[in-house]
């Protein structure tokens, strides 16, 4: 039994970050009903794959985000399907969507026809601008990405090496870190619930999101009238914490304090160094140099040999790929990489595990990912024995 095992989700999200806000609550327990739109989720069909993507029904990016749920293929303009899909709303605990706003309104499914069908209802929307119930602006409406998320949140200004252009996050976190906000939000709502018996509606917007994700660049302009700008690897307020390149890789050293800059001094036979910039103000005000000296330290040594130096003295790690996260130890004993089948392929792959670990009611991914409409049957059968119950 999950923490969530008494929650009934109606996820209406598609691509990703709605999908990867309702996995959270599937792994920890929640029976997840993805609702599809005529001909499912748009990103099924997106690679990669493991052999052919004629036979294989979905690509690795569903699969990661959509484990553990079950799914029902609805089309909201078709009358009979929008009654099925309320005789679902009646039932469930929450309903989450990333449509733009207006779009369930066109259907008369917005939250407040939704509430008079379940008052209870906990309804949950993403969207790139968050929605006009909780704040109207001049940009709802419009189309959104994690890509211009990054962008106007201020991410990608801050991001990418000095002398280079802004820079885009490698993982999607204008759609993961809303999302996970977004989880939170639910969960809230759901504690609300329990302790006064009301719904309400939750809705996270992603340009919300990545000003509260880059908040040390919002203090800072506060602070300092100064917009921050790149910086590459390196930390505006702390040093050393960079990274630097190995003579077969690049590892990070993260030795602002002073007991860890002695201990790095020490490694690189330079006590000198320590007793004269024995405090951080001076490490920070002199850092161009200093990041010399340990850049030409570390350029002599293999990258595991710089770690093995440090480790357990110093904050140190090699920078991984993904073949060296599969190889890691740590990462197995974790449970943090999943088997799953691949319908189609005749073969199992592996997606990232959770990373909520709770020692009663562990979260865990349950199964791969849904076909298209292949829960169907038991699902609308579970709403008309709902039905019969309650006219019992």
């Amino acid at each position: 039994m999950g923490a969530l095992s008494n929650l009934r989700v109606l996820d209406l999200t598609q691509v990703l970050a709605g999908p990867y806000c309702t996995m959270l609550l599937a792994d920890m327990g929640a029976d997840v009903v993805k609702i599809e739109r005529p001909g499912g989720d748009l990103i099924r069909s997106n690679p990669p794959f493991v052999d052919d993507p004629d036979e294989e029904a979905y690509g690795g990016y569903f699969q990661s985000v959509n484990r553990g749920k079950r799914s029902i293929e609805l089309d909201f303009g078709d009358e009979s399907d929008r009654e099925d899909f309320l005789s679902l709303v009646e039932e469930a605990d929450v309903v989450v969507e990333n449509y733009r706003s207006g779009t369930m309104e066109k259907y008369d499914l917005g939250y407040e026809t939704l509430k008079e069908y379940n008052p209870q209802l906990i309804y949950s929307s993403i969207r790139g601008f968050g929605d006009p119930r909780t704040g109207e602006t001049h940009r709802q409406g419009q189309p959104s990405f994690d890509l211009i998320a990054q962008a106007l949140g201020g991410v990608m200004e801050i991001t990418g090496q000095e002398d280079g252009p802004p820079t885009k996050v490698g993982p999607g976190i204008g759609d993961l870190f809303t999302a996970t906000l977004n989880c939170i939000g639910i969960l809230a709502a759901v504690n609300h619930r329990a302790q006064t018996g009301d719904g309400q509606y939750v809705d996270t917007g992603m340009y919300d999101s990545m000003i509260s994700m880059t908040e040390r660049a919002i203090y800072q302009q506060s602070y300092t009238g100064e917009p921050p700008t790149r910086r590459g690897n390196s930390h505006p307020t702390l040093f050393p914490y960079d990274a630097f390149e190995t003579a077969d890789g690049h590892a990070v050293i993260a030795a602002f304090g002073n007991n860890h800059w002695q201990e790095v001094c020490e490694a690189m036979d330079r006590p000198e160094l320590a007793a004269e910039y024995s405090d951080p103000a001076s490490r920070l005000k002199n850092r161009d140099r200093l990041r010399e000296e340990i850049a030409a330290w570390a350029a002599e040594l293999e990258n595991d040999d710089l770690v093995d130096t440090l480790e357990g003295r110093v904050p140190v790690a090699p920078v991984q790929n993904t073949e060296d996260i599969f190889e890691d130890p740590h990462v197995h004993d974790r449970d943090m990489l999943v088997p799953v089948e691949q319908p189609g392929a005749d073969a199992e792959v592996e997606i990232a595990g959770t990373p909520i670990k709770m020692t009663e009611t562990n979260p865990e991914p349950r199964g791969r990912a849904p076909l298209l409409d292949e829960h169907r049957e038991e699902i609308l059968g579970e709403a008309a024995d709902a039905e019969t119950t309650a006219d019992d």
